[in-house]
């Protein structure tokens, strides 16, 4: 409870106590260290009951073209039976202007109206309960990056001093280690290409690197023998 209570004074300026609700569970999920990201619709579908399924598919089914296809065909059926019955008998059960389907229309408008409210109301509260999700993943989102940002700044001033320290001496010993054996780039390749003594070379200074070449040559011109070649003689011939 400490930990939240400092982290939630550290991140979001205030004491745990005083934040809603969606803040502190975002609070005790970055304390934690859990993931917050969830499938609200998996979850919103799971708790649905029997009334709020059938609802949204008396909306799903009233809001397609088969509806309203079906719709059509039932309308223009009923006039050419209305007409049929009139042309064949004089008289039909609904004559024009076609009440009686006016009746019929009006009740399955009364009810399809309710039945559509309901299932908007419930995509409603589904929309609420995203875009309160979303704002708790990116509320945690961002205080992951504080906290990111917090420990990037300690790896700077406080660890990153103390590499550049140990590379520091690491230099100094190799640097010595030159002073008593000097190496220079040519030996390094002929004995197989690059190693760390190419690496503490180019990290020398100039005057160290002019000292050191100059004491390489000096051991090699020391061991290189010298050859001179043998003079040639001309013999006069003998008169």
């Amino acid at each position: 409870m400490h930990d939240i209570d400092r982290l939630a004074q550290r991140l979001l300026g205030k004491p745990y106590e005083t934040l809603d609700a969606a803040t502190k569970k975002v609070a005790r999920h970055v304390a934690d260290g859990t993931r917050i990201a969830r499938n609200v619709s998996h979850d919103a579908e799971a708790q649905a009951t029997r009334g709020q399924r059938a609802a949204d598919a008396v909306a799903r089914f009233g809001g397609s073209w088969t509806f309203i296809g079906l719709f059509a065909a039932v309308m223009i059926g009923w006039v050419i039976l209305n007409s049929l019955i009139l042309v064949r008998y004089g008289s039909s059960f609904d004559p024009y202007p076609y009440i009686l389907l006016n009746l019929f229309l009006s009740m399955l408008a009364s009810i399809q109206a309710p039945i559509i409210l309901m299932s908007q109301n419930r995509h409603a509260e589904k929309d609420r309960l995203d875009a309160e999700h979303d704002y708790e993943v990116n509320l945690k989102a961002e205080l992951e990056i504080m906290l990111l940002h917090e420990k990037v700044d300690h790896l700077r001033e406080v660890q990153w001093g103390e590499l550049l320290a140990m590379q520091k001496e690491q230099l100094a010993v190799l640097a010595q280690l030159i002073a008593v054996r000097p190496v220079s780039p040519s030996n390094v390749e002929q004995q197989g290409g690059l190693s760390s003594a190419v690496l503490v070379w180019s990290l020398l200074p100039q005057e160290a690197r002019v000292s050191t070449r100059a004491a390489s040559c000096h051991d090699q011109a020391e061991q290189k023998p010298l050859i001179l070649a043998p003079r040639s003689r001309r013999q006069s011939p003998q008169s």
